[in-house]
């Protein structure tokens, strides 16, 4: 949350979700404008504070080989499309994902979260590099939009966040869209997910908007949000 500590909000729901003291691998690689070890040194500092040893993936030769050893994951944010193709350079993607959907606890913060989806297609972020491909991890089965906002600005003639996500179910009529507020967490395990903190709004094609607040249980599908 703006004007809070780093991770100060989540720090609870991390306490709660990681339990005692774990080895977590860190993936900064969303990082662009901050260097990977000050990324690292910050976000090591938070998750110490909490009782965990984090250690960079960026740091290790074999990332592949170095995730293996630890207790859990988290994908900082930044640009979603460097940390995309990050992952897709060393390989990360699939080792990632074969490792979470063995039941490795997965943090991912903005673009993190990003990356979590079956694609990046519902990111904030301007395309500042190429991809391979827009297909992310598919740890959940929906679209995630971080840092949603309904608002509209004065004077702004650029679309609102609601027609930018409008736009992409106009191509993607399938797709179910989780635009997150901040200060709120989805918190995924099995086939269900709880909704935490302020809430979210769920954007169906041709179908109003359905604002969901915190605390709610729901299927992963979101097909009773």
């Amino acid at each position: 949350m703006p004007g809070e500590a780093y991770l100060g909000w989540p720090e609870e729901h991390l306490r709660q979700f990681l339990g005692a003291g774990k080895r977590i691998a860190f993936v900064p690689f969303a990082a662009v404008t901050m260097s990977l070890d000050d990324y690292t040194k910050k976000t090591q500092d938070a998750f110490a504070a909490l009782g965990h040893e984090l250690f960079s993936l960026h740091e290790e030769k074999d990332k592949v080989k170095a995730l293996k050893t630890a207790d859990a994951v988290a994908v900082g944010g930044g640009n979603s499309f460097q940390l995309l193709r990050t992952l897709y350079s060393t390989e990360l993607v699939r080792a990632i994902r074969v490792r979470v959907m063995g039941g490795l606890p997965y943090v991912g913060w903005s673009a993190g979260s990003n990356v979590a989806c079956p694609t990046i297609m519902t990111t904030n972020d301007m395309p500042i590099t190429e991809v391979p491909t827009m297909r992310g991890l598919g740890l959940v089965p929906f679209q995630i939009n971080p840092h949603y906002i309904e608002a509209t600005i004065a004077g702004h003639g650029g679309e609102s966040r609601d027609q930018r996500i409008g736009e992409y179910l106009a191509l993607n009529p399938r797709a179910v869209v989780a635009g997150l507020r901040e200060g709120s967490l989805l918190h995924v395990k099995g086939d269900h997910l709880t909704v935490e903190g302020q809430g979210m709004r769920v954007f169906r094609h041709g179908k109003e908007p359905n604002d969901v607040a915190g605390g709610v249980q729901l299927r992963t599908s979101l097909a009773d949000a």
